[in-house]
């Protein structure tokens, strides 16, 4: 079965790793090395296993853009970040696992990520992929 592992952040958080007040915990380049070197690690071992299908880091909310219909139909585009939107998409993981408990081992793992102290960790958000979508009945 395929499962997707979701972790979020908000503007603040990359702010923070990139070195700007945003009232977050600094990231310094040894904190960032430390988290590129662990989910690097963890990408390996899930390749090693045959269990990683995808993995991504997202850019930042202020590089996003939103698409979506107006009320009269026209398309509106609307440049990030947004103001209500707390947190967002900042990574996945695209998984086949034996198992929804394998998937939540993973995810525990993903919480062992080397993170400043006071910076926060998680959560991680999983959900499964149905082998077939529900309109192919």
């Amino acid at each position: 079965m395929k499962y997707m592992l979701m972790i979020q952040a908000s503007q603040a958080h990359y702010d923070a790793m990139n070195g700007k007040d945003s009232g977050k915990v600094r990231w310094s380049e040894a904190d960032l090395k430390a988290m590129f070197q662990f989910m690097g690690d963890l990408n390996n071992d899930l390749a090693e296993s045959g269990e990683l299908v995808d993995a991504q880091g997202l850019s930042e909310p202020a590089q996003t853009r939103v698409v979506s219909l107006g009320e009269d139909g026209v398309p509106s585009v609307v440049d990030g970040p947004y103001g209500e939107t707390k947190e967002v998409l900042c990574g996945y993981w695209v998984l086949e696992c034996a198992s929804l408990d394998r998937a939540t081992e993973i995810a525990k793992r993903v919480l062992e990520c080397p993170v400043p102290e006071g910076a926060g960790n998680g959560p991680v958000t999983i959900r499964s992929i149905p082998d077939s979508a529900p309109c192919d009945v």
